[in-house]
């Protein structure tokens, strides 16, 4: 415990009391913290956030608007603006470069420092890692006849100053950083090699030709599949994998007959192709591919797919389709090494439109994700599991609400989270859950309620408890935002019509206030605040209809001189997370600890800060079986703690390969969840007896690995490509993900086509949108894999 943390705990003592400090420590205070009656206006809120509202107009016509921050607290925002008018044999481009520096309350036009270059928007802007200060934007291709190669623009002072730098090669794909060194960069080229450059672009080398993908692997190591034949379509499932560890003056292939690969945590997967050419098994390495497992799971047919949910340094989340068009199929947990897996979720909602799934991780609390199932009778409802897969329950109807007028069953009410499932059934739902990991316990999303999914206009709700009980705050679908670290929550309601007012709240939305931000209201297109929800300042975006061409406006609002007061001690409370049974000895134990936050009082109008840190006290509990997850062979019928066998393995000895051994399970059917940390209590009984029979997979590297496959009687297949998806969900997030440290660049959409009528062309700002995909993509389980 530091010493800031220290001193406040000790605060807290003097001000709730031993015997209050002590009730807390034991857990006896209650989940949700009291919500405080009555909703009194805030005083002077027109005259300061009119004096701390900055409007920019922007002086052109382009179709589309893309922003980006560049750097954590550094105030500074590109936008870079592009417009594209095709004529009879050629066409018009123009593309602007604004930046700001105070969090988007002015901009300047920079755009000479790239010599008005058009710039692709569909490589978008390639932000550096943490605080490098690097950005790279690529120059269009050449015109037919002209220079062969491409060129970029790179700054490395947070885009003060750029310098042009040709290429030996035209780009394919965005610039890839090294996670820890942004100096060092790889990047495909349109003719299918691999360059390099140390420098940060200044110099490229060619490191090999044929490569279908390539990715940062740790340290020094480069991961990228190959083709032999034709391409890498052609030769799909005939791929070698190979790497680097020395910048590519040497290589080793670790792998053939590859149809992909990926990278999730520590674990790099492999998707291979067997004999028979109707399915795909995965093998994993722990040891950058030295040595490969192959994954214990069901057997995947060639029409159904997989996909990896969510991945860390402990766990995997799987998903396996069901055989048929079934639109269901079932989550699948890992154990520590990513190779034996247990049943967590059947009938999980991933249909083939698209690969939607409602799959969400709370990044709020720690081991809570939502997801939808599909019912026998095609209905689909929200679940949510607290404790990282173990068991999946449905969300609590809100006790301010009423079930809709389509419910069939009164009696089965729930809450429905629309994600992207409920997307792209084209709902008018404008955002994704919203969740913080310095945001305590707060979520916030779009849902209803009724016994299924229903065709109603979505409303807003919070939790404040990381889903343990919600709330309805606001009616109709809304663009929301997290400030200040949870100080401060905005939202502008999602409609065709102009608008002119935002609403924000102090106390996680139990109160809402109205600030009118124009006397003349927008189409407003979308909500841009800083990533990582600590920042005060927001920025709305949209334009103005008018007879002359539209032009970008953007309002930023500074909430800083409306919370003017620092927070003090006295602001802060004591909360247990994961509370619901008070009084009892574990409550609040999940994944084999509790933990106790600091967390700012409904009440307290105070600004919590940029410095502002999450404040913890964790404890052990003794073991349960809530600890443990079904293991290989068992799982957990829906809404109960027991594990069961399955019935299709029953009789049958739990034989599996693990580094080259022939292994024995022999279990009671449970085995602890990677990265619980509870001691003592129960111990359901596990033992893993070697057999003294070698066996290896002949399908990767027949060189390495020898054809004494043993006979086992589970035949265990699987099919498709793996790769670290959190979805999340979908904040515009370009993840490269290197021996498990995420580095998240944000790289926000706004979009307003040129040729739109009225408002109906008008996209919303994008808070997910990836990068455009190069390569091929034939099935969903490509797809899936980048």
């Amino acid at each position: 415990m530091g010493l800031r943390e220290a001193a406040l705990w000790g605060t807290l003592l003097l001000l709730l009391g031993p015997s209050r400090l002590a009730e807390a420590r034991g857990g006896l205070l209650r989940r949700r913290r009291a919500v405080e009656p009555g909703c009194g206006e805030l005083r002077g809120v027109e005259p300061i956030l009119d004096n701390n509202t900055y409007q920019c107009v922007f002086d052109d016509f382009s179709g589309t608007v893309s922003l980006s921050w560049v750097g954590d607290s550094t105030g500074v925002i590109l936008v870079l603006t592009t417009f594209k008018l095709p004529l009879l044999f050629v066409s018009f481009k123009q593309s602007k470069l604004y930046r700001s520096e105070d969090y988007g309350k002015t901009f300047r036009d920079i755009t000479k420092l790239i010599n008005h270059t058009f710039i692709r928007t569909e490589l978008g802007m390639a932000i550096g890692p943490e605080n490098s200060g690097k950005v790279i934007l690529t120059g269009d291709m050449p015109v037919p006849g002209g220079s062969h190669g491409g060129k970029i623009f790179r700054s490395s002072d947070y885009a003060k100053n750029f310098a042009q730098t040709d290429l030996p090669f035209q780009p394919q794909s965005q610039v890839i950083y090294h996670p820890q060194n942004s100096d060092n960069l790889l990047v495909l080229s349109t003719e299918s090699s691999l360059w390099m450059s140390r420098n940060f672009g200044e110099k490229w080398e060619e490191i090999h030709k044929a490569v279908c993908l390539a990715k940062w692997g740790p340290n020094t190591t480069i991961f990228f599949t190959t083709y032999l034949n034709a391409s890498c379509k052609t030769d799909l499932g005939f791929l070698e994998l190979k790497k680097t560890s020395d910048f590519g003056k040497s290589f080793k292939t670790i792998g053939n007959k590859i149809y992909s690969f990926g990278l999730g945590g520590r674990f790099l997967f492999t998707s291979v192709v067997t004999e028979k050419g109707n399915t795909r098994r995965i093998h994993v390495s722990t040891d950058q591919g030295e040595t490969w497992n192959m994954a214990q799971l069901p057997s995947v047919g060639q029409e159904q797919f997989f996909s990896i949910l969510a991945a860390n340094e402990d766990m995997v989340f799987m998903h396996v389709d069901d055989p048929g068009d079934t639109g269901c199929g079932t989550i699948y947990t890992s154990d520590d090494r990513g190779l034996i897996y247990s049943k967590s979720l059947e009938r999980h909602l991933y249909t083939g439109i698209g690969s939607e799934t409602d799959f969400t991780n709370v990044t709020s609390l720690r081991g809570v994700y939502i997801t939808s199932v599909l019912s026998e009778d095609r209905s689909i409802q929200s679940v949510i599991t607290f404790d990282q897969g173990g068991e999946w329950l449905p969300l609590r109807m809100p006790v301010n609400t009423k079930c809709n007028s389509t419910a069939k069953n009164k009696e089965e009410c729930s809450l429905y989270i629309y994600a992207l499932y409920g997307i792209s059934l084209n709902h008018n739902v404008p955002m994704l859950p919203l969740s913080e990991p310095n945001v305590v316990g707060i979520v916030i999303a779009h849902g209803s309620v009724g016994d299924a999914i229903s065709m109603v206009s979505p409303d807003v709700y919070i939790s404040d408890d990381g889903g343990y009980t919600w709330t309805w705050v606001l009616e109709g679908p809304h663009h929301y935002a997290i400030l200040d670290s949870g100080g401060i929550i905005v939202a502008i309601e999602h409609s065709l019509e102009p608008i002119n007012v935002i609403k924000f709240s102090t106390d996680e939305g139990q109160c809402w206030h109205k600030y009118t931000f124009s006397k003349e209201p927008i189409y407003f297109t979308g909500l841009a605040s800083e990533p990582g929800a600590r920042s005060m300042n927001v920025s709305l975006w949209g334009y103005r209809d008018s007879v002359l061409p539209r032009k970008w406006v953007s309002y930023t609002i500074d909430f800083s001189h409306l919370l003017s007061r620092n927070c003090e001690d006295d602001d802060y409370t004591i909360w247990l997370a994961h509370s619901s049974e008070p009084g009892s000895r574990t409550d609040g134990c999940v994944l084999g600890y509790k933990e106790q936050y600091l967390r700012l009082r409904k009440s307290s109008v105070c600004q919590n800060g940029r410095d502002y840190v999450t404040m913890k006290q964790p404890s052990v509990c003794p073991c349960t079986l809530e600890d443990y997850l079904c293991d290989f062979g068992y799982f957990r019928p829906e809404n109960q703690s027991v594990c069961m066998e399955q019935p299709e393995l029953k009789g049958h000895d739990l034989e599996f390969c693990l580094y080259g051994r022939q292994e024995l399970l022999t279990t009671s059917g449970y085995r602890k969840i990677p990265g619980d940390k509870c001691s003592g209590g129960k111990s359901p009984s596990r033992e893993v007896t070697d057999l003294k029979r070698k066996c290896t997979s002949n399908l990767l590297t027949p060189s390495q690995l020898s054809a004494a496959s043993s006979s086992a009687p589970i035949f265990l297949a699987v099919a498709g490509v793996m790769l670290l998806t959190i979805i999340a969900g979908v904040l515009i997030i370009k993840k490269y993900v290197c021996g498990g440290r995420f580095l998240v660049h944000r790289y926000s959409v706004l979009q307003q086509h040129a040729e739109a009528n009225g408002v109906e062309g008008v996209e919303a700002l994008d808070a997910a949108s990836p990068a455009n995909k190069g390569g091929y993509h034939d099935d969903s389980d490509e797809d899936l894999l980048e």
